[in-house]
């Protein structure tokens, strides 16, 4: 298995947890404690899809030739 479709697994596993905990904290929780946890959470997750967004991206290019230029 290639680094780039551990990476689509890695992050198509991130949204769906994403998804679930935006439900959660939509839904309502009983403490602000919960809720500061959740966003926690949320705002953990969206970085680190944006990320590895950056790396796939950073790759592709790098795989077309002539897109880069290395400095």
């Amino acid at each position: 298995m290639e680094d780039v479709d551990v990476a689509y697994k890695l992050q198509r596993f991130m949204k769906s947890q994403l998804e679930n905990l935006t439900i959660a904290l939509t839904s309502g929780v009983d403490s602000m404690e919960k809720y500061q946890y959740i966003l926690g959470q949320i705002r953990t997750y969206e970085f680190i899809l944006q990320e590895i967004s950056n790396l796939l991206t950073k790759k592709e290019l790098k795989d077309d030739e002539g897109n880069i230029i290395e400095l």
